[in-house]
């Protein structure tokens, strides 16, 4: 291995005997970080070859949260970002996508109707640190770091999944809606994942042993990615690369035995490695091509890398296309290939990228670096119910993929105002309640109130949203507002596509350029502008057909001065009414 950096220039890692020879990084790329991690794989302190018992050092972190730059990838605001593997049920007509770069599976029907989703959702988690990690919990609250396959076990009517960077197994239950940690065991995954958990754990409230892993031995998963159930119901997980495979006991998830070697690996497993290589090969022959050079397969079996990547459902094969970030549709009967269609993207809820923890909420803007992508002027109004109305224009040569729909959309209040149902209408009390109490009275809520009482607590909030016929997508929400300084944080996901037109055709390099400039909150330019436009043109798609978000960020500070008093009555409290209409655009 070479390693060098060029002066002002990028960092270069040149890997021998790797089919993809380099790997790309940003300027400020800590480099001797990176040695010394090399360092440490390559030497253990007796003078032997590294192996999976070294992994206990400063730069793996194997429980501790592993945190994603806010701006680090263009591409992340694509749909599916890697779609490494994907499984089925079919008598009940479900997928199970791994959508691995957005550390979420995606469950889907036949059709592509989104069914529920296994993520880090931002409308649910946003009191959490909201980066991909470890942790068991209800769907909205799990996290899960770059998944890989998964099978579906109809007795248990459970989803076993490969946690790969977690170096895990995990069982989601799909009744009960609640991930569960089948391999390793840690205590921390055991404790209860609420606010209370979280709010102990920034005090510096839990103790040590809580948070204490298994030591990594020679029996320990390392970055699993296969997974197939054999004839006695072990688990046969292999990596990606195929050099090990670890046979577990499905019911106890302890490992039985560890293989090395892919000529051993097919003498134990090969039967069924076969048979779903003869099921790749019925894709498309460029296809499979262009996947193998994204995959880790070996020489021997060149479509070993990709018996995760499909499976069958009904009369159809689904394949991921990891390299067009992608599903394709095969039919078994007429043998034509089509895009796979998704639909109903309310239940993603809005990815975790676009939130911030909670104590940097109030950081002036422009230390977010371009974060908030619009930010409106400070509004002076009297205390009451104020109307919020906005008016977003998509750009010009874009059109949703589907009306904007609610779960897509994040509403707070902090300060002097809180949220209300747009279907309440009138106020319950014309009493105000100090600022200092309100806070208390939340504090006192969340902390004591289970999971599903807080996921009711937030269907009840009510925004609506519609698409009128001057083209503008519209975002109603209300809020009450005390005296005060307040502030109302609205965010919303758009699903777009760029918009067909007859009468003009441009090529396929203008359109990733577009694209480019659309996912980029600020134009880039260089080397990262130019390594984007190339992968997306590496797809050998149409871009027309690829569907991306484009965030929504606006925060309205409001600044309520006291409530006016009755002529007649000085101590009574008249409550007024305001209405905030703003148009702002999603051009870039």
């Amino acid at each position: 291995m070479l390693l060098f950096q060029m002066e002002n220039g990028a960092c270069y890692i040149i890997f021998k005997n790797f089919r993809n020879a380099r790997v790309y990084h940003e300027k400020g790329l800590d480099v001797e970080m990176l040695k010394k991690a090399v360092e440490e794989l390559n030497v253990l302190p007796n003078g032997n070859s590294s192996s999976a018992t070294n992994l206990k050092s400063t730069w793996v972190k194997q429980v501790e949260v592993l945190k994603e730059p806010y701006l680090c990838s263009s591409l992340r605001n694509l749909l599916l970002h890697f779609p490494g593997c994907i499984s089925a049920d079919e008598s009940s007509d479900r997928l199970f996508l791994s959508d691995s770069n957005h550390h979420r599976i995606i469950i889907t029907d036949g059709n592509g109707k989104i069914l529920d989703c296994v993520c880090i959702s931002f409308t649910n988690s946003v009191f959490f640190e909201l980066q991909y990690s470890f942790e068991d919990g209800e769907f909205e609250f799990a996290k899960l770091a770059r998944p890989g396959a998964s099978f579906y076990n109809e007795d248990e009517d459970c989803l076993y999944i490969v946690d790969s960077e977690n170096h895990a197994i995990r069982r989601a239950d799909m009744e009960r809606r609640v991930v569960e940690t089948l391999y390793p065991t840690f205590s921390i995954n055991k404790k209860n994942n609420s606010l209370w958990s979280w709010i102990e754990n920034k005090l510096g409230f839990r103790r040590d042993e809580d948070t204490q892993s298994e030591e990594f031995g020679s029996q320990s998963l390392m970055f699993p990615w296969h997974l197939m159930k054999s004839e006695d119901d072990s688990m046969l997980i292999i990596n990606r690369s195929f050099e090990s495979l670890w046979i577990m006991d499905l019911a106890s998830g302890e490992i039985k035995e560890v293989v090395t070697g892919f000529s051993k690996i097919l003498e134990i497993c090969g039967e069924l490695i076969m048979e779903k290589v003869h099921f790749v090969k019925q894709m498309p022959h460029d296809l499979l091509q262009q996947q193998i050079d994204s995959s880790c397969s070996t020489k021997e079996l060149p479509y070993a890398g990709l018996i995760s990547s499909l499976t069958a459902i009904q009369n159809h094969i689904i394949m991921c296309d990891m390299v067009g970030q992608r599903m394709l549709k095969l039919s078994k009967e007429s043998g034509v290939l089509s895009n796979f269609q998704f639909s109903n993207f309310g239940i993603l809820g809005l990815p975790y990228w676009l939130s911030f923890p909670l104590e940097r909420v109030y950081s002036v803007a422009g230390g977010l670096q371009g974060a908030w992508t619009h930010q409106l002027q400070h509004l002076g109004l009297l205390p009451g119910r104020v109307d919020i109305k906005l008016n977003v224009d998509i750009p010009l040569d874009t059109e949703l993929v589907e009306p904007l729909q609610e779960g897509c959309i994040w509403l707070q209040a902090r300060g002097a105002a809180t949220e209300v149902s747009r279907a309440e209408g009138i106020l319950e009390s014309s009493e105000k309640v100090g600022v200092s109490q309100q806070w208390y009275d939340e504090l006192d809520n969340l902390a004591f109130s289970t999971a599903e009482s807080e996921l009711t607590i937030e269907d009840d909030n009510a925004t609506s949203d519609s698409k009128s016929d001057d083209e503008r997508v519209h975002i109603d929400c209300a809020v009450n507002t005390s005296p005060g300084i307040s502030e109302v944080i609205i965010c919303a996901a758009f699903y777009l596509k760029l918009r067909r037109d007859p009468d003009q055709q441009d090529s396929q390099e203008k359109y990733a350029a577009r694209i480019t400039d659309i996912l980029n909150p600020e134009r880039i330019g260089g080397m990262r502008r130019d390594l984007c436009i190339h992968l997306l043109l590496k797809s050998n798609r149409d871009l027309r057909d690829l569907v991306f978000m484009k965030p929504l960020h606006v925060r309205i500070k409001l600044d309520c001065v006291d409530h006016p008093k009755a002529v007649h009555n000085s101590k009574e409290i008249i409550l007024t009414d305001s209405k905030i209409d703003f148009t702002l655009s999603l051009h870039t």
